[in-house]
């Protein structure tokens, strides 16, 4: 009989019958069958404490980290994102070993742990992956196909300045915060509104010779901020010599931009000033993504972000994955793909 509303709801969930749900079953039966993949994720969460033992209840455990990770990566998932629907879903509750009356963690949490897992932890999983396919007949890796992409970094468009409008805010938010929290007694002054005026009236202009002097007001700011960040640091630093907490952190991170932000004034004055042509290798693009590098496609494209080398073989499966530094050119990373692969599968490959 047809009802209105449910009266009642089941206390019993029953199980998801999906496409996806099993995939995720077959998932489970992989990692039960290779528990070092759990054992090298948890090693990475561990690295560098005194007592891994010690510390508050309610810590995620290695394997829910790497099930997080794994359904963070089907999914292309954010951070907050992956806390939602982790806790929203009764299949992924399930497959990351959440009870139905336990929290799920924060995306913040999330963000912490899963960036504890290393490269060099990511490579040797997917070996023992590869190693299972091989034993199942998935994969022998005897025909591969190697490739060339490049992965864009999640940063703007990167001009001069946009990047010394970035220096300065970051600087002095950072400096502010030092000032209120340390009690420094330095001259300060926060000229990030400044920066970003000067930045607009540089992207509105309709020359470039109208652009001239808001670059030069605004690289005098930044300068100044540099100024005001350097002195913080100075102090901080004398602050952690006489053991005052979080002082020493806080001094590093001021230091890190400070060097970044000299880096975008550097190359600010040689261009727009100087008139120089600065290498790639010269320039940075972001203060936030500063490994992101320079890569030209075809003499035309331009990207940020990084080369990969990718391998396939021919039931799909990708068999490895480098991320190269800067833009080599794809014909010399043949050979290297070749030989790696054949230290993956010790034997002869055919390649495409």
């Amino acid at each position: 009989m047809r009802q209105k509303i449910q009266q009642q709801l089941s206390i019993v969930e029953p199980p998801v019958n999906h496409e996806h749900a099993v995939e995720l079953a077959t998932i489970q039966n992989i990692i039960d069958g290779h528990p070092q993949i759990i054992e090298l994720v948890y090693a990475d969460l561990i690295k560098g404490l005194d007592d891994p033992e010690a510390g508050r209840e309610g810590m995620m455990t290695g394997e829910q980290v790497f099930k997080s990770l794994v359904i963070k990566q089907m999914n292309g998932f954010s951070y907050s994102g992956l806390a939602f629907h982790i806790e929203d879903s009764r299949t992924y509750r399930a497959f990351c070993g959440f009870g139905i009356a336990d929290d799920v963690p924060s995306d913040s949490t999330f963000q912490r742990d899963v960036k504890k897992v290393t490269a060099a932890t990511h490579e040797a999983i997917n070996r023992i992956i590869l190693e299972f396919a091989a034993e199942a007949g998935i994969e022998s890796g005897r025909k591969v196909r190697t490739d060339c992409t490049v992965v864009e970094s999640n940063i703007h468009h990167p001009t001069d300045s946009s990047l010394l409008e970035d220096s300065v805010r970051v600087l002095s938010r950072l400096t502010g915060r030092a000032v209120d929290v340390f009690g420094l007694d330095i001259s300060f002054a926060d000229h990030s509104r400044r920066a970003k005026k000067r930045a607009l009236e540089i992207l509105n202009a309709k020359s470039v010779k109208r652009q001239r002097k808001p670059y030069r007001d605004l690289y005098n700011v930044t300068e100044r901020t540099v100024g005001y960040a350097t002195q913080a640091a100075q102090s901080l630093e004398l602050l952690a010599a006489m053991g005052v907490s979080d002082a020493e952190e806080t001094a590093a991170a001021l230091r890190g931009f400070i060097e970044l932000a000299e880096k975008v004034m550097s190359q600010t004055g040689r261009r727009v000033f100087l008139k120089e042509r600065v290498p790639p290798e010269d320039k940075i693009v972001s203060i936030f993504e500063p490994h992101t590098d320079i890569i030209v496609k075809d003499r035309r494209d331009t990207h940020f972000g990084h080369k990969i080398a990718l391998t396939g073989g021919q039931s799909g499966l990708i068999t490895d994955l480098v991320v190269e530094e800067g833009n080599p050119a794809d014909a010399t990373l043949a050979v290297k793909m070749v030989r790696r692969q054949k230290e993956i599968y010790n034997h002869i490959l055919l390649v495409s």
